[in-house]
């Protein structure tokens, strides 16, 4: 049984990327430090499992590369990061540390454990390194522009990853996501959000005029074009990962709201409201990923209806999931878009 390793599995896309590598018989060692976004409850079916284990740590301290020599991982996932842009734009130091120096450090304990060891670097990244895309799609070879303090943050973690493959000449790989939904997200972001409030009578806040267009990609297709990487990808090479399919804000909370008028009874306070819009907000992403789709022959399975169907019937199944979380941490933000 192979092992592999997943840095910030307890968080949204982590969870869901351990629940695909476990079915597919991987052994999975679940790196994270345990911040406010991670969450126990994403991953309490393995708890007593053979094939899981936990370590408590952050991808910034030393400790990380004695847990790299002892366990042996075939493989690593990064998806540790501090990833709400809202949060960045409050707290940037956060950010600065979490997605660059703890990426350094990952890197530096990677770069001596495969002296010795072979494995490979799956480095998780996203589409808003690209910045504002107001037409077409960018593609890998695009430029590099962020307009957040969190985008920044993960356009220089992509730029260290790229330089220890050409410098160190270290088995690593980027992609870059589009914005994901699905099982298990924290209310923080978009759509879980607008889901929450819906389960809680409250109206449903949408910055601006609810223009803004995202990329959506349901999650469990993401990760299995994650693991299409990590058997067929080219080390070095980045690859973008999309639905080619964009929502603007309102449609996205329109199909929503559709959804839970089908499964629930709807309250009178839930309605759209209209509210500031955040600085520096990007009017649209969109990814080319053709290449991903050619070179390793992965393409979504799941289109926006049927993955919005699946996500609210799963926080319907799963209200607990939210009783896991600190109030505050649901109500305080608007989500990441």
């Amino acid at each position: 049984m192979k092992k592999v390793l997943v840095t910030g599995g307890l968080g949204f896309i982590g969870s869901n990327l351990i629940d695909l590598l476990i079915s597919k018989k991987f052994y999975v060692i679940n790196v994270d430090k345990v911040s406010y976004s991670s969450n126990f409850y994403n991953t309490k079916e393995y708890k007593n499992s053979r094939k899981y284990k936990f370590i408590k740590c952050n991808i910034k301290d030393k400790k990380l590369k004695k847990i790299l020599f002892k366990h042996k991982p075939y493989a690593i996932f990064n998806l540790a990061a501090e990833t709400h842009v809202d949060r960045s734009i409050d707290t940037p130091e956060d950010f600065i540390q979490s997605n660059i120096v703890g990426v350094f450090n990952l890197l530096e304990c990677f770069k001596e454990y495969v002296k010795k060891h072979k494995s490979k670097l799956i480095h998780i990244s996203t589409d808003e390194v690209y910045g504002d895309i107001l037409s077409g799609r960018s593609s890998e070879n695009y430029p590099y522009k962020p307009s957040s303090p969190y985008a920044a943050s993960k356009a220089s973690s992509d730029h260290l990853v790229s330089s220890y493959v050409r410098t160190y000449k270290i088995p690593a790989m980027i992609t870059n996501c589009s914005n994901n939904y699905g099982p298990k997200q924290h209310p923080e972001k978009l759509i879980p959000k607008l889901i929450y409030n819906i389960l809680n009578n409250k109206p449903l806040p949408i910055y601006g005029k609810g223009k803004n267009s995202r990329e959506w990609i349901y999650v469990k297709d993401h990760c299995e074009a994650l693991l299409k990487v990590l058997t067929k990808g080219k080390i070095g090479e980045f690859y973008n990962i999309g639905s080619n399919k964009n929502f603007n804000n309102l449609q996205v909370t329109k199909e929503i709201l559709k959804n839970a008028t089908k499964l629930i009874s709807v309250g009178n306070n839930v309605k759209i409201k209209f509210v500031k819009d955040r600085p520096g907000h990007d009017i649209r992403y969109a990814l080319n990923s053709n290449k991903i789709k050619k070179k390793l022959h992965w393409k979504p399975k799941t289109n926006f209806n049927t993955g919005i169907k699946l996500t609210f019937d799963w926080y319907i199944k799963n209200r607990h999931y939210f009783n896991s979380l600190k109030k505050k941490d649901i109500t305080k933000r608007l989500g990441k878009i």
